[in-house]
Parts: C-alpha cells; sequence; structure tokens
C-alpha cells in the first residue's frame, strides 16, 4: 500500500527551545486528549520537538465496579485495562494533518500492540506499510509497571517472553528507537536487595544491542523508589545503591546501545529531594552526558503551567550541569538518536517496497 514519499516530508533538523521531550502522551487512558495543533501553541517556543505518542491501554468503565462514575485513570477504579491498537492509526493521522513545518516538530511512536504476544510485530510492520513516512519509533510500552501490569487483562508481559524479544529485533531491523517502562524494582522493595528485575533486563538488553533502547524514568515510579544499600550489610558484602547501578549500566560496555530519560514528576522528586541527591544526579549525568534525555511525561495537557511544571522543576539540576551535558539532556541527545532514526525508518520502508523513492 503506497502513501506519499517520506520526501515530502519536512526535513527534521537542529531544533530551537529550551528542550526536547522524548516522553509525551496526547491522549490519556480512555483514549481522550489534545490536538496536536493546541500542543505546538503550548510547545510555543521553549520546545523544539516532541515524541508523540498516545497510551497503549484502554481503562475499563465497569459499570459494576465504579456505577455512574467514569474512570479516566488506572488508580481510580479495579476494573481491568486493555491494549488499544486504533492509538497508532489516531496519531499517524492526527500527525499527516499538520502542515509539512508542524510535522517537522514531531517524532511519531508506534505503541499499540500487546509485549506478550508474538504477533506483536506484525501490528507494528502493519503500521509501518499502512502509513510509511510516519514513525520514527516503538513506545512508550509497559512491561513491569507498579499498579498496571496486574490490571492488564490477558497474559502478564515479561522480560523473558520472547514475544519482546521479536519486538526488539525487528526495531533494531529497521532502525525504530524504543523507548519503554520498566520498573527496576517491586513496590516497597527492602534496602540492600538487588533490584528484583534488574538481572532480567540487563539480560534482555544484552541480546538486543543493535536496537537503540530508551529506558524510562530509570527504571523508578510512583513507589519504586532508588535501591538503597542496607545499613545492616556486612562489610564488603555487594550491597550497591541506585546511582551505582545506573552507573554500572553505562560503563558496562554491552550496554552502550541504552540510555536513561529523566521523565515524569515522580522521578523528580527523587532526583531533587535533597541538595546533596541532585548533586551527585547532576555529576553522574556530567560523567555520562550522552546517556540521558529529558522528558516530560506529561498526558493531555490543558495548558502550559500543566506541561511545562516538570521541566521547570528540574532547575536545580539544570543549574548544576556543565554547559555540554545540559544541552546534550536538554536538546542533543533527541536529536541524535530520533535523526539517526528517521533515516533508518525510512531506509527500511523502501526496502520493503511501501515507499517511493526520494
Amino acid at each position: 500500500m503506497a502513501r506519499s514519499p517520506a520526501s515530502a516530508q519536512a526535513p527534521r533538523g537542529t531544533s530551537a527551545g529550551e528542550f526536547d521531550d522524548v516522553h509525551f502522551h496526547l491522549t490519556n487512558y480512555v483514549q481522550e486528549g489534545i490536538e496536536p495543533t493546541d500542543f505546538l501553541k503550548i510547545m510555543g517556543t521553549r520546545v523544539g520537538r516532541s515524541a508523540l505518542f498516545g497510551i497503549p491501554l484502554q481503562q475499563t468503565w465497569s459499570y459494576r465496579n465504579s456505577g455512574d462514575f467514569a474512570p479516566t485513570y488506572y488508580l481510580q477504579t479495579d476494573a481491568p485495562l486493555y491494549y488499544y491498537s486504533f492509538t497508532d492509526a489516531y496519531i499517524a493521522m492526527a500527525y499527516r494533518a499538520l502542515a509539512p513545518e508542524q510535522r517537522a516538530r514531531f517524532d511519531p511512536m508506534i505503541t499499540g500492540f500487546n509485549p506478550a504476544d508474538m504477533y506483536a510485530t506484525e501490528h507494528i510492520r502493519r503500521v509501518l506499510k499502512t502509513f510509511p513516512g510516519v514513525f520514527e519509533g516503538i513506545g512508550e510500552f509497559t512491561i513491569h509497571k507498579e499498579f498496571v501490569s496486574s490490571k492488564v487483562a490477558g497474559e502478564v508481559a515479561s522480560l523473558t517472553n520472547p514475544a519482546l524479544d521479536r519486538i526488539l529485533d525487528l526495531a533494531g531491523d529497521a532502525g525504530l528507537v524504543v523507548l519503554f517502562h520498566n520498573d527496576m524494582d517491586m513496590p516497597f522493595a527492602k534496602a540492600g536487595a538487588e533490584p528484583v528485575f534488574l538481572t532480567q533486563m540487563k539480560a534482555l538488553l544484552r541480546r538486543h544491542t543493535k536496537t537503540t533502547i530508551i529506558w524510562a524514568h530509570m527504571g523508578l515510579g510512583r513507589i519504586v523508589h532508588p535501591a538503597q544499600p542496607s545499613a545492616s550489610a556486612p562489610p564488603g558484602e555487594r550491597n550497591p545503591n541506585f546511582a551505582m547501578i545506573v552507573e554500572g549500566i553505562l560503563l558496562d560496555s554491552t550496554l552502550r546501545h541504552v540510555s536513561f530519560d529523566i521523565s515524569w514528576d515522580e522521578v523528580a522528586k527523587y532526583l531533587l529531594a535533597t541538595p546533596d541527591i541532585t548533586r551527585r544526579s547532576a555529576d553522574l549525568i556530567n560523567r555520562y552526558p550522552d546517556r540521558f534525555l529529558f522528558g516530560s511525561d506529561v498526558v493531555a495537557p490543558k495548558d502550559s503551567a500543566t506541561y511545562f511544571a516538570v521541566f521547570d522543576a528540574y532547575r536545580p539540576l539544570w543549574a548544576l550541569l556543565t554547559p555540554d551535558a545540559s544541552a546534550k539532556v536538554r536538546r542533543g541527545n533527541y536529536e541524535r538518536l530520533f535523526d539517526a532514526a528517521r533515516q533508518r525508518v525510512r531506509a527500511w520502508e523502501r526496502a520493503q517496497g511501501w515507499t517511493a523513492a526520494p
């Protein structure tokens, strides 16, 4: 199914503004949100570019559970969540409706697939075939997430499921950037214990070294807090804290394809908890400035104050970064990863015969 050639799009380039947003949801858990044109007004001149995706899960409105109250968020009801694949078509059509100069500020992502389904790769292929010249990545999608994973109808996603390996293989072949949420640890974990999902996560990442992967929220969550060493651990016992764990990943030569985003106000509360923690966070980023990206993780904002709150909250961190690190985290790393993805995905689509040659 041929569509307009990729060359008809306005080219991505170095953006203006204070930051690019690697983690933004146009729609919420009941697939409601704002139009991209309204989001552009909110972005104004402060934001250069933004990833563009919905939420892959739809919250069920179960009358037996909540009566006339219509939940719009997963914490508002016990009813299950289910995968909502139409989100990708909605994003693609909203993106295509924009003028070329407006499209140049967005980098759309595919997210409406079930990562526990061996057919998930076929969904991704169909989306790329139906909307060539649009998408540059997949995500944000979720494997382990506090309060969410247990609510999803059907099989629970897992880091060891070969369906996930198939997804990451396809992303690597096609050049798609991958952004996914996986809590590093269980809620209310005990101090001193290795995060429960860390070993599986690192094994998964090592199986896909050709895939560009962004680990959302640095593996943290609302109540999944940074790992802390145990004060009662015997001397010499392996007992890393969160910074040591993250730096271990950054130092690992088999994980050079992995970056972290520092999106979400729930993550900001950890990195900004005390001046000392903020300083140590800045020191880590300054040592590895190519491996961190900023994202808001704001969902369908109604106004600029709501949208910019997360970025503005990080000002104590921005003030401690070197000029080089600050520029890379806020903009440079985003542009490097997504510009490369755009070229690779468009070339891969042409090789499938899904787009006309430029």
